[in-house]
């Protein structure tokens, strides 16, 4: 089934009616669609949209080679489309895919936008991974000043409890009805529960996966 097949009428891109420039190409920003990290731009012409369209997968326009080239066709690092966007003037294309590898960049980088100032960073995603790449960095890089450090140094009895504490002052701050109190004890509650998970090397976009398996 081609991903066409998949989308609602109203939600089919018109492919015609995409505003390419005068090379007839239109930049494609490809976007992680668990956590919204930006892994790279490429550009497509109308035949590639098409093809991603029809197959369901990334294809592209080289500017180089002058030829389509299918994302991960060489590497098997291939981009499974979820959904496709395009803006007010219809002249750029957002791609929300599923990244088969994680890895998007020919540098074997996640991201194509991985340098800042020279050195390799992680990109930029949602708050929660952000957090949890900082929790992962403790754990692999301990700190004795870490507050992060010293629960993963505690394991579970430590981790869980601390859960435990969490969930208690989340209800109690629902049962006040004091929103401010609410924002930050499920911020509390959030954060050492993705310290559990990094304790347990479960990755999060594992649990984005799962919510988006029960979203649909």
């Amino acid at each position: 089934m081609s991903l066409i097949d998949s989308l609602s009428p109203q939600n089919v891109i018109p492919v015609e009616k995409i505003r390419y420039d005068e090379r007839g190409l239109v930049p494609a920003i490809v976007q992680d669609y668990l956590d919204g990290t930006v892994l790279m731009m490429a550009w497509m012409n109308r035949e590639s949209l098409q093809k991603t369209l029809d197959t369901g997968e990334t294809w592209f326009w080289s500017r180089s080679r002058q030829e389509l080239w299918h994302k991960g066709g060489t590497s098997g690092h291939t981009q499974k489309v979820q959904s496709i966007r395009y803006d007010c003037d219809s002249d750029a294309l957002l791609i929300s895919i599923e990244q088969v590898g994680d890895i998007a960049c020919h540098t074997g980088e996640r991201s194509c936008f991985h340098q800042v100032a020279e050195k390799i960073v992680p990109p930029p995603a949602d708050t929660l991974s952000q957090v949890f790449q900082v929790i992962c960095d403790r754990r692999d890089n301990p700190t004795e000043s870490s507050y992060t450090c010293k629960l993963l140094a505690g394991g579970d009895n430590k981790i869980l409890k601390k859960i435990g504490e969490e969930s208690a002052e989340v209800v109690m701050a629902f049962k006040d009805d004091d929103k401010e109190a609410i924002a930050g004890e499920v911020a509390d509650l959030l954060y050492h529960t993705l310290v559990a998970l990094a304790h347990h090397q479960v990755d999060v976009k594992d649990v984005y996966r799962k919510l988006q398996e029960r979203r649909r």
